[in-house]
């Protein structure tokens, strides 16, 4: 018998759930609003501050969002490989494609000179 889980949190107001939960059918589609969602989030959040793709996976399926979480943790690598944001794990910057376990995506720290 599958164990009940709680409801997801909320999306951020600032980000607005996909139209219609449960949909996810096109993969280029859906790597483009996992994508959207991690960028709108960190930009909702405070310099410095970190996000789980988790929270983007909620955004864009809001009812299925575990089994969008291997397509969220693969978005948060493609923003890291094009320098827009970091992975890290336990506070270290990681390569999402090798890291096991839970990774949190901040944005990427920019060279002051």
């Amino acid at each position: 018998m599958a164990r009940p889980y709680p409801a997801a949190r909320p999306a951020t107001p600032d980000v607005a759930p996909v139209a219609h939960p449960g949909a996810v059918d096109d993969l280029d589609d859906l790597d483009a609003r996992l994508e959207s969602a991690i960028e709108q989030l960190l930009a909702a959040r405070r310099e410095g501050a970190s996000v789980c793709p988790s929270e983007a996976a909620r955004v864009v399926d809001p009812a299925g969002w575990r089994a969008v979480m291997p397509a969220a943790r693969a978005a948060a690598g493609r923003l890291a490989a094009a320098g827009r944001v970091e992975v890290t794990q336990g506070g270290r910057v990681v390569d999402v494609a090798t890291a096991r376990g839970p990774v949190r995506v901040r944005r990427a720290v920019r060279d002051p000179s």
